[in-house]
This record gives structure tokens, sequence and C-alpha cells, in this order.
């Protein structure tokens, strides 16, 4: 016989704890449970920043049983598959887990697989990445010792979680060479598989200042397909208008690897999936466009918003009162507007802080022009918003969390 709950969440992430904190904020009397397997949670906004000395990666983690919300029952566990017809989950280890609200916010997955040679090379010779935790102590180690003559920093195609991580280790990697006197002797490339700078049109010209002061090299149309750690070299397939796509050979000193992301393989192959892989759901309601009980959030969704924490903090709070009103028999609300936002590291000490929504609309939070790099959106990424986090995001307080209707 099946366990059954109210309301059942698949991810003990960022967005899944954050909703199942709201959803208990607003009716302690509510059945949640969450299905998470894993025994540590990570601040992940923060990797960026142990890849530059700011942070330890320890100020990154925490025992999942202390970021816990209250209220809220646990089951430690994987998902393999559904069953949205029957109303039920299928878990790792045979058992069947009834809902009657299904909420996923199950990520996604970071496919090191995808470049050939990338998981055997990580964290030697020169090749790291702060998109894993045990990695970004590598990425700054590798900055203080540079005296090679190239360093290259990757970025696949979209979407992937924090479009401009990439780019932000990239500037502050730059900003401590050019403070120590050593930026004029590398030569830094930034190795793109897309055709643009960063997605939101007015943040460029901003950015180009930065790449311009530090003299990086920007090559758009490469999709890093293959790395040899031993022998410093990476193989990028390189896409030019109107001729056939060919393989270019780079050697480094140090390489920075932002790896290929996709949805996780038991979403992909699930009925809630569409064609691309991702939970497909209503990019304002954010309930999906098949199954009226079942919503989704985070960065496993198809909404086109940026995939970030930001993005969750807003979307968490629409999901808690929209899975609410369903389950009353109400309309649920369309008030997702897309809002993401991505503090672009652009030197130690300042910060080009992008806020923007559906359709690449700037959306700032505070009265400021918003393309300027400041001294005060560096406070904010460095002190303020893991205090955000920690305390108010995953205890249901919902800061910064305005939404429109």
């Amino acid at each position: 016989m099946s366990i059954s709950h109210q309301i059942l969440i698949i991810g003990g992430g960022a967005a899944g704890l954050a909703t199942a904190a709201s959803l208990h904020k607003r009716n302690a009397t509510l059945d949640i449970a969450v299905v998470e397997p894993a025994d540590k949670h990570y601040y992940q906004p923060g990797w960026t920043m142990v890849g530059a000395g700011v942070f330890e990666k320890s100020d990154t983690c925490r025992d999942m049983s202390a970021v816990w919300p209250a209220g809220v029952k646990r089951i430690k566990n994987e998902v393999i598959s559904f069953d949205p017809k029957q109303n039920e989950v299928i878990l790792r280890d045979g058992a069947i887990i009834g809902y009657t609200t299904l909420i996923v916010a199950a990520g996604l997955k970071l496919d090191w697989d995808a470049v050939e040679g990338l998981n055997d090379a990580l964290g030697q010779n020169g090749v790291t990445s702060n998109y894993r935790y045990d990695l970004a102590p590598y990425t700054w180690e590798l900055v203080q010792k540079m005296a090679g003559k190239n360093a290259i920093f990757t970025q696949p195609g979209m979407p992937i979680k924090c479009a401009g991580a990439p780019q932000k280790a990239m500037y502050l990697s730059c900003d401590h060479w050019m403070k120590a006197g050593k930026l004029k002797d590398i030569n830094v490339s930034f190795c793109n598989a897309g055709p643009v700078l960063f997605g939101c049109a007015p943040y460029v010209p901003p950015l180009m200042k930065y790449v311009d002061k530090y003299g990086i090299n920007l090559d758009f149309g490469y999709n890093l397909v293959k790395i040899d750690g031993a022998a410093k070299t990476a193989w990028f397939k390189v896409a030019k208008e109107g001729a056939d796509p060919e393989i270019i050979e780079r050697q480094f000193d140090m390489i920075h690897v932002c790896p290929p992301q996709c949805a996780p393989d038991f979403i992909r192959d699930s009925a809630l999936a569409n064609a691309g892989g991702w939970v497909d759901v209503d990019p304002a309601t954010l309930q999906h466009t098949k199954f009226s009980n079942i919503f989704g959030l985070g960065d496993v969704t198809s909404t086109a918003n940026a995939k970030t924490v930001a993005a969750a903090r807003k979307q968490a709070p629409i999901v808690a009162e929209n899975v609410i009103a369903q389950l009353a028999g109400r309309n649920v609300a369309p008030k997702y507007d897309g809002y993401g936002s991505c503090p672009l590291t652009v030197e130690n000490g300042k910060i080009i802080l992008a806020e923007f929504g559906y359709g690449g609309k700037v959306m700032p939070t505070f009265p400021w022009d918003s393309t300027q790099a400041r001294r005060s959106a560096w406070i904010l990424k460095k002190s303020i918003l893991p205090t955000v986090y920690w305390s108010a995001m995953l205890k249901g307080r919902e800061w910064l969390t305005r939404t429109t209707v």
C-alpha cells in the first residue's frame, strides 16, 4: 500500500525548500513532504566567491538537517519515475508515494560527460570549475599561482544555471592578475558556444568595458568538446556563419570549464517534460500545462527566465500561493514575470547587478542604474544575500520577493 501526502515536493535544493517553507508559513496544517537524498545543502551562488578567495567553501555548505523547514516531512530517497495519471511517483527503492499536489523542483544536471576527457581532467593540470563545490578552491589556487601564458574560460550553449557565472570567474581572475602585475603577460580567452557576451542586451556595453580593460579575447561559437589535461590541450567545435563546423585545438595553462547542462534524466524521460526535456509549465502561473495538480519551479522548468537562485526566490511564494488556491478550487494567479538576477562580479569589490525578466526587460530592485558597476552591489552579494538565503528564503521569510499580478 502506497503512502500519500497532500503536497509532495521533488527536490530539496533552493527552490524546493523555499517553497516548502512558504507553504508551511501560510498554512501549518498542510501535509507537506519533500523527496531529497542528499545530506548536504549548498549555497551555490557563493562558489564564484570561493573561486576568487573571498569565501571559504565551508561558508557555502550546511547539513541538510540544519536547513530543513519546520513542519515538513523528509523522504530521503530518489525519484526514478512519475505516474501523473495515478498521482504517484516511484522511488529508487521501489516505494510508491501518492500526492494530491506535486511540486517539481529537481534542479538540472551538470553533464560533465558531454565533454570528452573532462571528468578525468578536473582538479589537476590547471583544469577547474566553480560549478563544483570541491573545485572552487582549486580555481583560486590556480589564479594565485598562474605563471603561464594562456587562460581559457568556457561557456556552453544555453540554458545553464547562472549564465553569468563563467564570465564572473574570468573577470575576478583578471582583476587579481592585473593587481598583481601579471595580466599583461597572460592571454585570456572567453570561449563561448553562444553568439553574444550576455543574453540581456542593456548589460553588454558595461561588460564590454571590462572585457576591453582586461584585454580579453572573445571567441563566439566556440563549443568545448574534448580536453586533455595532461597535454594542456582543449578542442572546440567552432561554428562559423556560412561554413561547416571545424575543430580547433587550443593550448592552456589554466582552463575554467562551465559544463553543458540539461534536465535530469528522470525528468527528461517522464510525461512531465516538453520536447527539450524540461518540466512543461505555464510561464506565469508555473502550473503544468497538462496536469493541473502539478507545479514546477527553479532550474528544472521550461520557463525562459535566467536559471538563478534569485528566480527561485521569486517563484517560491507564487507557487505556494497557487498550490493553496488550486487545493481550494480557486483559480491560480499569473504572477511570475520572469525575474532573475545575476550579480556580475566584474572586479573584486564591484558588481554589475543584472536584474531582468521575460523578454530581457530590465527589472532593478533598487533605485539605481543597474547597468553600472557598484561597490554597494558587491556588499549586497558578499554580506547580505547569503543571510537572505539561509535565514529568510529557506525559512519562509519572503524578503526581496515582490511580484507582479
